[in-house]
């Protein structure tokens, strides 16, 4: 355990350079904590020692580790009481009746994205109390379709499929129909199975062109009830940090950032609001990512923040608690 002052002085530090980007002095700290020049070098090398600051090759000063973030976040770090712009730019959305649950999530993490300068993720995973309801399809052209499936609960999903031949629209409306049928009150997570062992042992007998249209609605479709539905806000705010000029460190995260699996793997399974700090996640060692699981009347997801190791840890994890509340409400 640290010393009070190595406390106050930690605290000092990791919060000056949150602010500022700059390295920390020890004469910068002198005046705050009545100490001498000497008496705040001393303490800052036995921190360093520790591993808990680190010197930059660019000045005398100190920045905090990865190490040091982590002891700040969770014995000395308090959240952050929402000022009243913040709180009425979150409360126009979840005061807005007409929204879903989707769109209250995608809408107030875009908001915090443009509040806090990080990347927002939501990853909305369909959940099994979820029961198909209605399936339309529009055709674009002879080669793709977009399907949009609805569920009893009013939620709406769409995607795009391709096939590979041309079909008439006769055999794609009796695909629709006979898929319709016999998946309407079928769970979310049931589908698939449907198509495989009911659909497909039936469909030549109604369709066509039967293989090529019912492997685009299964492909389609497993695609929709086994992966989350993924959401990015702000994922060019990454280019505002003083941490990320370097081009190759920038081009590395960008391209995670388009990777499917890569940000699907940003999901939490854990209760509460999660931090992980640079080596602690999975996505990249240079960002921390916070994150939460969300459940709501039986949607369950993940919202997260994306940002460098250097970010405001009590503003958001006080802006994730509001959203956190209005959702469970």
């Amino acid at each position: 355990m640290l010393s009070d002052r190595q406390n106050k002085l930690l605290k000092l530090i990791v919060e000056d350079y949150i602010k500022t980007a700059h390295p920390v002095s020890s004469k910068a700290l002198c005046d705050i904590l009545k100490c001498s020049s000497a008496t705040i070098r001393n303490e800052m090398s036995i921190l360093e020692e520790n591993d808990f600051l680190e010197k930059t090759h660019i000045s005398s000063g100190r920045v905090p580790s990865e190490k040091g973030y982590r002891y700040y976040v969770d014995n000395i770090m308090e959240p952050k009481e929402l000022t009243g712009e913040d709180m009425l730019k979150l409360q126009t959305i979840f005061n807005n009746n007409a929204l879903m649950l989707d769109d209250y999530i995608t809408k107030s993490m875009e908001i915090i994205s443009e509040m806090t300068s990080l990347t927002a993720v939501v990853l909305g995973k369909s959940s099994k109390e979820n029961l198909i309801s209605k399936i339309e399809v529009v055709p674009v052209n002879e080669q793709n379709l977009i399907a949009i499936v609805i569920t009893d609960k009013g939620h709406v999903e769409h995607r795009n499929i391709v096939v590979k031949e041309n079909v008439s629209l006769e055999d794609i409306r009796g695909t629709v129909d006979l898929i319709n049928k016999m998946i309407i009150g079928t769970p979310i997570d049931e589908v698939s199975m449907k198509l495989e062992y009911e659909v497909k042992p039936i469909i030549s007998k109604y369709v066509h062109q039967h293989e090529v249209l019912y492997n685009a609605f299964y492909n389609a479709f497993s695609d929709f009830t086994t992966n989350s539905n993924i959401t990015l806000k702000g994922t060019k705010n990454i280019l505002m940090q003083p941490e990320f000029n370097d081009t190759e460190k920038i081009r590395q995260i960008l391209s995670k950032f388009e990777d499917k699996e890569m940000v699907s793997s940003i999901e939490e399974e854990e209760n509460g609001i999660n931090i992980y700090i640079g080596s602690e996640n999975e996505f990249d060692d240079n960002v921390t990512i916070i994150k939460a699981k969300y459940d709501s009347n039986g949607e369950e997801g993940t919202i997260a923040l994306i940002g460098p190791k250097r970010m405001e840890y009590d503003r958001v994890i006080s802006l994730l608690n509001y959203i956190m509340k209005n959702i469970n409400s």
